[in-house]
């Protein structure tokens, strides 16, 4: 099956060359202090067009178990507009900032959109060092780039887009910053308050629980380091710790460790035999970011997911998904089709399941001499079943506020195996982002 179909074979190769032209064309833009300038009420953000091509794979688990009620499709064409809008209202030292998603998405199956408040959070500033704020908030914790192992209290990030905006939670926090002369030079100490019920946080975890939880940063001898810790509340307590150093401009290592007490991990067999295992789970990281001579970045990371499935662990629930749809076949019916559904809804159905991945990224500024043009490759292995990704990608911002980018996902894997049993082999993705 072609992935190039239609208006797919022209029209962003064409945006590329019309994106050129007017680079080449445009005057530089003149200082204006102004524009630098704290303004009472900002606002911005960017309109998207996004068209995406599917290959699907039909032999997969999760396809099956996606599809296994429809009519069965080899490809899937995804349109998406969306709409983020950022904006800052100040007064005195209050600030308020708001963060609003917002998207149409249609394919041959379905039509939905939705709208999602990502941020909104009053803030105060009473010292340049004390910030208190209270409302829905994207913290970052960690120092990954495609993973955070101690980012307990936010949403993970999508490993294939890790700069993607992410929806926050709500909560009530602050930083409490001091300078100082000597090796330690900064100290910063972040508490947080993360409430969960019914109708906040709701899927955080158990009900019922304000989930205290604290940053300690420290800037020693040029060594970025944090020790992060989340209580025991809606879900099982944890502790961990990051750092960041640049061993020279353009050479920086680093890494994340985090410890989950008393996890509770579901493990099934290919009967379907759920059983519960409580320890203690461990996770890491390690990484680093090498630019060159020439503008060229490498990120290479190791990930080992403590609260992940090893390559014998999810081939059995993958045996269990096979076993399942050979009932079905044979019968018309099948017990085991629920379970495995309700286990690819938790931990078996997550981006990146597995116990070990490395990652790694090189991208070329400047390529071919065409200024703002940024071809990339990305690839991502699980360690234990060699189930690979590769992601090449061109990106070109040359025209003045809008972003062009195009990128091919292969995915290539046995039978059995994290990234050959995903519901798509090959994903073309084009989008262009305008930003105001």
């Amino acid at each position: 099956m072609s992935l190039l179909r239609g208006s797919w074979r022209r029209w962003p190769l064409l945006l590329l060359s019309l994106a050129a032209v007017h680079a080449s064309a445009a005057e530089v833009d003149s200082f204006d202090a102004s524009a630098y300038e704290k303004k009472a009420f900002e606002i911005g953000g960017y309109l998207q067009h996004k068209q995406e091509d599917f290959a699907l794979n039909r032999s997969g688990a999760f396809y099956k178990l996606g599809n296994y009620n429809q009519a069965q499709r080899d490809s899937l064409d995804r349109n998406t507009e969306t709409l983020e809008l950022v904006g800052k209202l100040r007064q005195g030292i209050g600030t308020f900032d708001f963060h609003t998603h917002s998207d149409v998405q249609r394919d041959q199956l379905a039509h939905d959109h939705s709208n999602v408040l990502y941020e909104g959070a009053y803030s105060i500033r009473p010292d340049p060092g004390i910030t208190i704020e209270a409302g829905k908030r994207t913290l970052r914790w960690g120092k990954g780039y495609a993973w955070n192992p101690i980012g307990f209290v936010e949403r993970p990030k999508d490993p294939n887009d890790p700069d993607l905006s992410r929806e926050g939670l709500v909560m009530a926090n602050s930083d409490l910053i001091f300078n100082r002369d000597g090796p330690l030079q900064t100290i910063a100490f972040t508490p947080v308050l993360l409430p969960v019920g019914r109708d906040v946080n709701s899927d955080f975890g158990a009900h019922g629980h304000l989930n205290p939880a604290a940053k300690l940063y420290l800037l020693y001898r040029d060594t970025d380091i944090d020790f992060a810790w989340q209580g025991q509340g809606s879900r099982p307590g944890r502790f961990g710790m990051d750092f960041a150093r640049n061993l020279s401009s353009n050479f920086e290592i680093h890494g994340e460790w985090a410890r989950i007490q008393q996890f509770a991990r579901h493990v099934t067999d290919s009967a379907g035999r759920v059983t519960t295992e409580v320890g203690n789970a461990t996770s890491y990281l390690l990484g680093l970011r090498y630019l060159t001579e020439k503008d060229t970045t490498y990120i290479a990371e190791y990930y080992r997911n403590g609260t992940g499935y090893s390559e014998q662990e999810a081939s059995q629930y993958y045996q269990l998904v096979e076993t399942a749809f050979a009932q079905l076949q044979q019968t018309g019916k099948s017990m085991l089709l629920p379970k495995a559904l309700s286990l690819s809804q938790g931990a078996y159905g997550r981006p990146n399941p597995g116990k070990d991945y490395l990652y790694f990224r090189a991208q070329q500024k400047d390529a071919l001499g065409i200024v703002y043009f940024q071809p990339a490759i990305t690839a991502m292995l699980n360690w234990q079943d060699r189930s690979y990704q590769i992601t090449p990608e061109l990106l070109y911002s040359g025209v003045k506020n809008l972003d062009l980018r195009l990128r091919l996902f292969m995915l290539q894997g046995a039978s059995l195996t994290d990234f050959g049993e995903k519901q798509n082999s090959r994903k073309l993705e084009f989008y262009a982002r305008y930003y105001f």
